[in-house]
């Protein structure tokens, strides 16, 4: 295994024997051992269920990988084969330096012990001594914030408490490698900020694996990504590719048999990151680009054209950021569609999704039905924010149905290609126009 390779995965499978009923393992126990010793051949009263087989990948240093699929697809299994909690049934994995995991929420914990016994217990078993333990264990129960419970038993916890530590202590062991495995989702909404900024950080310094169902914190967290379907790889490749063939099957899942996603291969050509910055003026372009977009449609209906336009100069070929403009999305129904939703999102060159709207509240207050061959077009109006430097796409996209069963018909991931120069923001997603910044000195004698 090169020098650059942290894990190093080939040909793992993890199989488990699965009985039809109790008496069998009784069977299994006594009845081969006895074919096999008078010569015969062995028979098995199981059948192999695999968990995870025929995976092959490797984490490089400085790489993250994160791992995505459906509940029961092997993603826990895998990481557990990683870290060395599962043996595996065949192939091999190689693992260089410490590994600290987040897996099952608890996973380390004794539920009797206090929360401080359990940091010593825990940061001992990731490899820390008891005297590293004690100079780090003030910056755990910082990092933790719990407050007095570190001095109650860890069964008195919430889920949420729990977390709080267990993330704590795999902060501060130094590890090689990290491997989480969704357990930042049970969290309140300021401690997995302050997760994932200690993330970003530890990405600079070491390898990260991280199952998550949030395909947005994948494509922004994550250099690649595995999706897993029953057991199995069913594509690795690059993050954002990755999760948005995985969004659309989920789509497609949700559609059930009905309805028939077809892929749309988008054309666009790859565009550079290195826009000149030739004055402090932003000069941000849209481009529509929904003949080449990527994504899918049922054949229902489609989204026919989207703009991105000055309200006050519709015909202007660019914009600069502060000033009011309209999204207008325009669809054509094939067959009728009773309760149309349009709608859009802009989203980063790292798949964030910045801002967006669609219809739905208007259409729940007045349903508008598009009859077969009819067209629809929505409006959305606001003021558009300034933005860093870099590229963009709007999304855009027909559904029908309602916030909790809807069906997505036409999905277009890039329908219009935004590209943002010479822009002033230096701070955050986006920029906000300052009315007045200024500073004084004070004399409070």
């Amino acid at each position: 295994m090169s020098a650059e390779v942290v894990v190093g995965v080939n040909g793992i499978g993890k199989a488990y024997q699965i009985y039809q009923r109790p008496q069998d393992r009784l069977k299994q126990f006594v009845w081969p051992r006895l074919q096999r010793a008078i010569g015969t051949p062995a028979r098995n009263y199981y059948r192999d269920f695999w968990a995870v087989r025929n995976m092959t990948f490797e984490l490089r240093r400085g790489e993250t990988v994160g791992i995505i699929g459906r509940n029961g697809s092997g993603k826990s299994t895998l990481l557990q084969l990683i870290c060395g909690t599962l043996t595996p049934t065949e192939g091999t994995v190689e693992v260089r330096g410490r590994v600290a995991a987040l897996l099952e929420l608890g996973s380390g914990f004794n539920p009797e012990f206090t929360g401080r016994e359990n940091v010593y217990l825990n940061a001992a078993i990731l490899g820390l001594t008891p005297s590293q333990i004690k100079d780090k264990y003030d910056e755990i129960v910082a990092f933790a914030d719990i407050g007095d419970f570190i001095e109650q038993p860890v069964k008195t916890y919430s889920s949420g408490m729990m977390v709080r530590l267990a993330f704590a202590v795999i902060a501060h062991v130094d590890a090689d490698l990290l491997v989480i495995d969704e357990a930042l989702s049970v969290g309140d909404a300021i401690f997995t900020h302050k997760c994932m900024r200690w993330l970003r950080s530890f990405q600079e310094r070491g390898s990260l694996l991280f199952v998550s169902h949030d395909t947005a914190s994948v494509q922004g967290l994550c250099d690649r990504a595995i999706w897993l379907d029953q057991g199995a790889c069913r594509t690795q490749g690059a993050a954002k590719d990755v999760t948005e063939a995985y969004l659309k099957y989920s789509f497609q899942q949700m559609g059930g048999e009905a309805i028939e996603l077809r892929e749309l291969d988008g054309k666009r050509e790859a565009v550079s990151d290195d826009a000149p910055a030739v004055s402090y003026q932003a000069h941000i372009s849209a481009e529509p680009n929904v003949t080449d977009a990527r994504g899918w449609n049922t054949g229902h209906a489609e989204v026919v054209s989207v703009l991105l336009e000055n309200v006050s100069s519709p015909d202007a070929g660019h914009f600069e950021g502060g000033e009011i403009v309209r999204v207008r999305i325009r669809a054509k129904a094939h067959v009728a569609i009773d309760r149309p939703i349009l709608g859009f999102l802009l989203r980063d060159r790292l798949g964030q999704d910045l801002f967006g709207e669609n219809t739905l509240p208007v259409t729940n207050l007045a349903p508008k039905p598009i009859p077969a061959g009819g067209n629809a077009e929505a409006m959305f109006q606001f003021r558009l924010p300034h933005l860093p430097n870099g590229h963009y796409e709007l999304m855009a996209s027909i559904a029908e149905g309602d916030l909790y069963n809807h069906v997505q018909h036409h999905w277009l991931h890039d329908a219009v290609l935004v590209q943002v120069s010479s822009s002033n923001v230096r701070y955050g997603l986006v920029g906000l126009p300052f009315q007045h910044v200024d500073m004084r000195v004070v004399d409070d004698r």
